[in-house]
């Protein structure tokens, strides 16, 4: 079974109980619903996970917890979901490295990303920035190639291995030429930590974990990875527009259920996710982390994940990256 025929018979079954749930999502089951993540405390995907679930906690009329299960690129707290009994109780932050890389990364992983779990919806895109330590003696991006040119190897910090963070940076070494030496790091807040503190001299980092650190002059940001500029950080340009042609990348996240979950608790998962992510508090603070909303059904979800897989995949490949 592919998620692509897991899409077919488990979504359609999603559909057809999400179109008779009555518009309040009032819930009769009141126990708290665990939502786990597979990052620290403090960083951008814990920040996402709290602000949606207090409005979609709102909206199901049930408290949820968040559960931070860091480590090995999301496989901890994946194979924990994978494994869970809780069918009905439980959501999970699946991401980039959960979804698309890890597959390609992990000659065995410890859960199974096309039949583990079924996508209520994602949840958004994280732009990410080319972010730089106080005492790195450059002011743009064609000023930091000039200066890790002069560097026998530049360390650069990432929230993981098999992260966008990580990936991200690995295709900006293929086309930049840079050698480059990867610190790994038990999610983005210790990342971001080490950056201001110089032990880590760069990253591409998603703004969600950044942003408030270079508006406060504490890490400086030479250029954004995305096709345009951010409506958040507009004086900000991107890596495009200095010369990186044909460099695009984000973090990005969605929001899955245990295999098994009944249909009609992931329509009703769904629902309430959409209706979050419409909400006016979850847009004021996705504003001021600078993130994308990402809403969508279920199978829209399954599509863009089977993508970012392919895409991933073959940068993994082509650079034998292989983790064990």
């Amino acid at each position: 079974m592919n998620l692509k025929n897991l899409s077919r018979r488990t979504l359609l079954a999603v559909a057809a109980a999400a179109a008779a749930l009555p518009a309040s999502l009032l819930a009769q089951d009141a126990r708290p619903i665990e939502w786990v993540v597979g990052y620290a405390a403090g960083g951008g995907s814990d920040a996402v996970a709290r602000t949606v679930a207090e409005a979609m906690g709102k909206a199901l009329g049930q408290p949820i917890v968040i559960n931070n299960k860091p480590g090995a690129a999301t496989n901890i707290a994946a194979a924990y979901v994978a494994n869970s009994k809780d069918t009905g109780h439980m959501l999970f932050t699946a991401d980039f490295a959960t979804l698309a890389a890890n597959p390609w990364l992990f000659p065995k992983l410890p859960y199974n990303a096309e039949k583990d779990f079924i996508p209520v919806g994602m949840l958004a895109r994280f732009p990410l920035l080319l972010v730089v330590s106080p005492n790195v003696p450059a002011k743009n991006f064609k000023e930091f190639l000039a200066w890790a040119k002069t560097q026998p190897t530049v360390n650069y910090a990432s929230a993981g291995v098999g992260s966008p963070h990580h990936l991200a940076t690995e295709l900006f070494r293929e086309r930049t030429g840079l050698k480059l030496q990867h610190v790994a790091y038990r999610g983005a807040a210790p990342a971001v930590q080490d950056l201001m503190g110089g032990q880590v001299p760069f990253g591409l980092i998603d703004t969600a974990s950044v942003q408030q650190y270079v508006a406060a002059g504490k890490l400086r940001a030479l250029g954004v990875a995305s096709p345009a500029r951010l409506a958040t950080m507009p004086e900000i340009p991107t890596l495009a527009e200095q010369g990186l042609a044909d460099f695009s990348a984000y973090a990005w996240q969605g929001l899955v259920v245990p295999a098994g979950t009944p249909a009609e608790t992931v329509a009703k998962y769904s629902k309430a996710l959409q209706a979050a992510l419409d909400s006016t508090p979850v847009k004021a603070r996705f504003q001021t982390l600078g993130l994308e909303a990402l809403p969508g059904t279920p199978q829209q979800m399954a599509t863009y994940t089977r993508q970012e897989r392919d895409r991933w995949g073959k940068l993994v490949q082509s650079a034998g990256i292989k983790l064990d």
